[in-house]
């Protein structure tokens, strides 16, 4: 079952979050010093106006705590003291931006560095899993949650552990100033924020749920998208157009819905929270003006305390708000968390050991394979095949023989379900998993080239290459002169998929990547399939300088092109039912030779 089709589970924050915060430390801490400051900024904003109130305006003294500058500002200098509390004012406004705008700097170097440190972990992960792992898996979801869920991280650090630190301060600030302003008043702003906790529970799992169903939808949307662009000749030759339109119409609905739905509960959240807070702060206004008439609270103290109430429902607010951001941040944690809690099919052991190659190069043994993708079904059944150093082994069989899964078993990218595969008598299992592939060339039925230049796509087995190295390798596979011609020779930035090369070009530039690599076992898995007679011919010259010295398990479906191979294996429903050299099974005119006349009949019938 794919990850996409699993029902959202419970997701362990603390042990996705650990890393990420501790990579962001320093970053953090500033970060928590400026929400501080911030917070004890707005706690001052306040009271210049309450002064100028009260003291200024009005004829009350100042308070104790200013009385050393009761000489200063007689009831004659009341212009002054107005001006300098303007210019108190202003300069704590000044440093509030000052504080914002240095938190805001930092918060986003602190925010992007931790999505791409998350994208990096999942990417990362992902190329460990299995080719299985990514058949079953839609390349479109997959890439989203690399590109977009990993921001979680962000949201969840940034959108709620910071705010949660700066608004439980900022209450905590606010409240003491509060209640030793008027404990009573203070007391009742609290009750407006007693339903809050009750809409949290109410709303919170809901969101989580619906945010996770949306970035589900969109997933599968981006999936359909890159389906149809990178089958579009496909889409075209078939006249599917129409059926792909459907098709991505029929999700984008599905995704809007979702999408509706999620927002939907978040605004029922939002204006529950609203609501409770408007209450309090029209409480506030009623009890303050009955205070001020009754003269037990002064205009400045209550234009303070209003001040405070709704600076204390900004963050009760926000504390509340955090909900719909955590929510949404869950539901995605949960989708990279379903990457990253698959553990890879294969991995090297934990005293892995370097397979070196001696000079002697490597050999092969599968003894007793058995293999299935899924339980019940086996692909191999008691396969046995031993090549020696420098041996060629070419596989046979119909489709669906087992040929293909029994070469991915040297790499690794799978394991028997039983039986053992070896290199020089050592156990791969008991290899390093690096080690390992980086001992073998591959040369595929698709020669996969990258859109970067030609002479990178030569070199990526071996980046450190020098130039005259890679167009060694290229005109030992034959590939120098069509290089040459190229609008900017070996600097030419290939296209996506390489359609500005033929099927042969292609091939013989999967050969030069290989020949430089110079690994001593090669893997060709019929990578003649799609030539002509004459790209055949000038890939062929290259595959037998490729196999030179080199253990070689060769897929052909033309049989001519194998006849020379050390030892030939028939396949047939995952089983051995021939094996030797072209001539002992002709001779022996069994399957393979039967075989053989088919393929004759048909290069006949092709000429």
């Amino acid at each position: 079952m794919s990850i996409s089709d699993k029902k959202p589970q419970s997701v362990s924050l603390t042990k996705l979050l650990l890393p990420m915060v501790r990579s962001e430390r320093r970053g953090l801490s500033i970060l928590l010093a400026l929400v501080v400051a911030g917070a004890v900024i707005t706690a001052l904003l306040p009271w210049p106006l309450k002064l100028i109130v009260d003291h200024v305006v009005g004829d009350k003294p100042l308070p104790a705590i200013m009385g050393f500058m009761q000489g200063w500002f007689q009831r004659a200098d009341s212009g002054l003291l107005l001006i300098v509390l303007v210019v108190v004012g202003l300069m704590l406004h000044a440093l509030m931006q000052v504080t914002k705008l240095l938190e805001g700097w930092t918060q986003s170097g602190v925010a992007e560095r931790l999505s791409l440190t998350m994208g990096e972990r999942l990417l990362t992960h992902l190329q460990h899993l299995s080719p299985s792992y990514h058949a079953k898996n839609k390349s479109g979801d997959l890439v989203r949650r690399v590109t977009t869920d990993a921001r979680f991280v962000e949201d969840l650090v940034l959108g709620v552990m910071l705010p949660l630190l700066a608004s439980l301060f900022t209450l905590g600030t606010m409240f003491i100033i509060m209640f030793n302003m008027n404990r009573e008043m203070t007391l009742i702003a609290l009750l407006a924020a007693v339903p809050i906790p009750f809409m949290i529970r109410l709303f919170a799992p809901q969101m989580a749920e619906k945010t996770y169903t949306h970035q589900k939808s969109e997933g599968n949307l981006i999936s359909v998208a890159e389906q149809t662009l990178s089958g579009l000749p496909v889409v075209q030759a078939f006249g599917q157009q129409s059926r792909q339109y459907d098709n991505f119409r029929t999700l984008s609905e599905g995704t809007m819905r979702a999408y509706l739905d999620a927002i939907k509960s978040q605004l029922k959240f939002s204006v529950g929270v609203s609501s409770s807070t408007a209450v309090g702060s029209a409480m506030m206004m009623v009890l303050g003006g009955v205070a001020v008439l009754k003269g037990t609270l002064s205009i400045g103290e209550l234009l303070v305390f209003l001040a405070y109430v709704a600076s204390l429902y900004g963050p009760v607010e926000a504390l509340s708000y955090l909900s719909s951001v955590y929510a949404s941040a869950k539901g995605r944690a949960l989708r990279v968390q379903e990457v990253l809690s698959t553990q890879p099919d294969v991995t090297s052991g934990d005293e892995a050991v370097q397979l070196t190659a001696p000079g002697t190069g490597i050999s092969v043994q599968l003894q007793n394979i058995v293999f299935s993708y899924e339980e019940g079904s086996p692909v191999l059944s008691g396969v046995s095949v031993n090549a020696d150093a420098g041996q060629s082994v070419a596989l046979v069989g119909g489709t669906g023989s087992g040929k293909s899964t029994l070469v991915s078993l040297l790499p690794r990218f799978f394991d028997p379900d039983s039986g053992q595969v070896s290199f020089n008598n050592k156990n791969v299992v008991d290899l390093s998993l690096e080690s390992v592939r980086n001992n073998i060339s591959m040369v595929l039925q698709d020669a996969y080239l990258l859109p970067v230049s030609v002479a990178d796509n030569i070199a990526y087995g071996k980046p450190d290459a020098t130039r005259n190295e890679i167009v060694q390798a290229a005109k030992n596979a034959n590939a120098d002169e069509f290089i040459s011609r190229l609008p900017d020779g070996y600097d030419t930035i290939l296209t996506e998929q390489a359609s500005d090369l033929s099927g042969g070009q292609k091939q013989r530039i999967a050969i030069a990547r290989a020949l430089l690599k110079d690994a001593p076992i090669v893997i060709l898995d019929e990578p003649t399939s799609a030539l002509d007679a004459r790209s055949e011919q000038l890939f062929l010259e290259a595959i037998k300088r490729l196999m030179q010295g080199r253990t070689t398990f060769i897929i052909a479906h033309r049989l001519s092109t194998i006849q020379h191979a050390d030892q030939i294996v028939v396949l047939d429903q995952g089983q051995i039912i021939e094996q030797g050299s072209h001539q002992e099974l002709v001779e022996k005119r069994g399957y393979y030779y039967a075989l053989l006349n088919c393929n004759q009949a048909t290069d006949e019938r092709a000429a």
